[in-house]
């Protein structure tokens, strides 16, 4: 199945604690279904310090947010909306934001 959410893509969270909240992909794992949403599920992680000269502590990090929870945010209209495909008159597969009808790929 072709990739509805990619890398770069802006998003909103429909769902879990950090509803309501946007960003921009930063990593899809389509084999997971998982993607990385910058700002959004942030978790804690504590880290050793390394002799590198890294500092140990606790860092906040992004975890996976699963792809159903998310939604594109259509350029037009600034509001979330689902994403389907088109083929361009020159046979290139795009996809379209199935409010508006906007094309999404450039």
């Amino acid at each position: 199945m072709a990739a509805k959410i990619k890398k770069g893509d802006r998003v909103q969270v429909l769902a879990g604690r950090d509803k309501g909240k946007r960003g921009e992909v930063l990593r899809v794992l389509p084999d997971d279904n998982r993607a990385y949403v910058q700002g959004v599920n942030l978790v804690k992680k504590h880290t050793k310090q390394s002799k590198v000269g890294e500092t140990g502590g606790i860092i906040s990090k992004e975890a996976g947010i699963d792809l159903s929870n998310l939604a594109l945010i259509d350029p037009k209209s600034d509001k979330p909306t689902r994403v389907g495909f088109r083929i361009l008159e020159d046979g290139k597969k795009v996809r379209v934001a199935k409010a508006s009808g906007e094309v999404l790929d450039r």
